[in-house]
């Protein structure tokens, strides 16, 4: 009995990889990745103007100082023309410099993120999603919001009135590549806080020189000097595959290999809590309302992405701000009492919100990650109510009762790490496995039943419009967990049931079932017009008027916009097929509609 079952989860677990590769065939031709360097103009479909490789990557570039009389100011934005409002500028400012209790002396790194100002669009809006298209869909550009990724310099300087020297290096991008701009960061940073301005215009002029960030693609990325090798990794590769660049002959002018571009290390930001991962994992799964209290922007903003990103390959859809001041433009919205508080996970430092967020329902309160060599004791989960505003000690403060039972075993595991000493990478490496086989457990079930509202590609007809999908329907779904639940791939015991009604209200089952329902959508749409491009047209329109005739070119014509729009999945050849019948067929017409219908559509 035991063998038949470990059979059953094996192949639940090769089905769940099927469902992750599904399609990929027809969308991305399997090849080698080629590596690309500065100045390849292969990926660029339009032509490429100054800074827009550089827009690629990055907004802008702002230098953060600190004014006797004005506070908080951007001295420098680069290149000069980038623009930001007043309201981000303002939140650029607060959210760049660590809270005056962090005492963060020295050099400090973190990360933030902030709501863009309504109603501005890219001039690159095409090209740039023309790479979003094949990234996983939490490495995609974040649509309404700007992540900014901080050097902070604090030292002695007696020469001025304060007596510190502070100021930041900021780098403002869509892009949610935490560990490969930070990286960044490290090279450029030191640089110009010696240097200053020119040393500022040399890395952006390297930056836009460089190949534009295509998922799957090795690329390497010369700046100051040094040169950076990365792997943009592509929604087509297996979750949990090793994101390391191989090495190749030109590696001895390589200086720096990055073996992630945005993976922060989980077992060291979880330590603080360790014997909470299970509950953690259940609360960040069902979008509740939670917040970090660290000590500093470093631990608060690491904490925060860890949460984040122990749900993957679940995209997390609600917001969440790494770093969070009381001068945030959302700080009313977010600390009121008049309404339960909105599903976002919140990174602070300030003792102030120990008091004005008492009301939240979930509180971590982290220690100095720096001063905590070996794993936090076991705690138990503290009542809200022993949450005093200053000297609260470190724990999870909720009343949360998770719907499955703790893992042992994997605690057990990483507390023999501990005790043998086993390098932090590898804990980092059986931490993140672990989550990433417990959300797969949980969503193979649902990739499953929402595959089966599909409908057989046997109903698509090339005459007439392509068939709808069946709607979601909870209860049916419930039925398929009886036979084709988690229990088969987990060891986890507990209320799935219980778990998967709650997720089924949160946000991020909304975003999940809207992001396959579209992919779906346009499945149908390709395979549809793989079936228009089987058929013989030229034999079709003889039965048809000339007006019939017109009818159907602009319908087809209308049909092949569609799939270069939105990039239908469909199979390589498909649109220039399609091309060549709608040509064949307007050449069947009189020569003054054929000089009208073969006029290129305007855009």
């Amino acid at each position: 009995m035991a063998s038949r079952a470990q059979g059953e989860a094996e192949e639940q677990m090769e089905e769940a990889e099927d469902l992750q590769e599904r399609d990929a065939s027809a969308v991305s031709p399997a090849i080698e990745a080629p590596e690309v360097g500065p100045g390849d103009e292969s990926l660029a479909e339009p032509l490429l103007l100054p800074w827009d490789r550089f827009s690629a990557w990055l907004h802008c570039i702002c230098v953060v100082g600190f004014d006797l009389e004005l506070g908080q100011a951007v001295e420098v934005i680069y290149p000069h023309h980038s623009k930001l409002t007043d309201k981000e500028k303002t939140s650029i400012c607060y959210l760049s410099f660590p809270d005056s209790n962090s005492g963060c002396l020295g050099d400090t790194q973190f990360c933030f993120r902030f709501r863009q100002a309504a109603g501005r669009k890219s001039s690159l809006g095409c090209f740039l999603e023309h790479f979003d298209r094949d990234a996983p869909v939490c490495l995609k550009r974040d649509q309404g919001h700007y992540y900014g990724y901080v050097y902070f310099r604090q030292v002695r300087d007696k020469s001025l009135k304060r007596g510190y020297f502070q100021k930041s290096l900021v780098l403002i991008s869509k892009l949610p590549y935490v560990t490969f701009f930070h990286s960044l960061l490290k090279l450029i940073a030191p640089e110009y806080f010696e240097k200053q301005e020119p040393c500022l215009e040399a890395a952006c002029n390297d930056i836009d020189r460089w190949p534009a960030p295509c998922p799957s693609r090795v690329l390497t990325l010369p700046i100051m000097g040094v040169v950076m090798k990365v792997r943009i990794p592509s929604c087509y590769d297996k979750p949990g595959m090793s994101q390391l660049v191989h090495s190749s002959e030109n590696d001895s002018l390589v200086s720096i290999v990055l073996p992630s571009i945005h993976e922060v290390d989980l077992f060291r930001c979880f330590s603080p809590v360790f014997f909470h991962i299970q509950m953690l994992w259940e609360l960040v799964l069902l979008g509740e309302a939670l917040v970090v209290m660290a000590p500093s922007p470093a631990e608060s903003s690491d904490t925060v992405l860890a949460l984040v990103s122990c749900i993957s390959p679940l995209r997390y859809c609600s917001d969440f701000r790494p770093y969070f001041t009381i001068h945030d433009s959302e700080f009313k919205e977010y600390t009121t009492r008049t309404q339960a508080p909105p599903s976002v996970i919140l990174g602070v430092t300030n003792p102030f919100f120990a008091k004005t967020l008492q009301h939240w329902p979930h509180i971590i309160r982290i220690g100095d990650m720096k001063q905590m060599g070996e794993m936090a004791k076991q705690m138990k989960v503290k009542k809200l109510k022993n949450l005093k505003t200053l000297d609260s000690k470190p724990g999870v403060y909720s009343a949360y009762k998770p719907f499955l039972n703790r893992d042992e075993e994997i605690i057990k595991q990483l507390q023999k790490g501990i005790q043998q000493k086993r390098p932090s990478a590898a804990q980092n490496a059986i931490l993140r496995r672990h989550f990433l086989e417990l959300t797969q457990s949980f969503i193979i079930p649902l990739e499953r039943y929402v595959a089966s509202l599909m409908p057989l590609q046997k109903s698509i007809s090339p005459w007439k419009s392509p068939p709808m999908l069946r709607p979601f329907s909870q209860d049916e779904f419930m039925k398929t967990l009886e036979k084709a639940g988690p229990q088969l791939t987990s060891r986890l015991k507990g209320d799935w049931i219980g778990l998967y009604r709650q997720f089924l209200k949160s946000p991020n089952f909304d975003g999940w079932f809207r992001n396959r329902w579209k992919e779906m959508t346009q499945k149908l749409e390709a395979l549809h017009l793989e079936a228009l491009c089987d058929e013989d047209l030229l034999l079709r329109i003889q039965k048809h008027t000339e007006v019939e005739t017109v009818d159907l070119v602009l319908k087809l014509k209308d049909k092949l916009a569609q799939a270069e729009r939105e990039q239908l999945p469909v199979k390589a050849g498909t649109l220039a097929r399609l091309q060549n019948h709608i040509e064949s067929v307007i050449l069947t017409l009189p020569e003054d509609l054929q000089g009208i219908l073969l006029k290129p559509s305007s855009p």
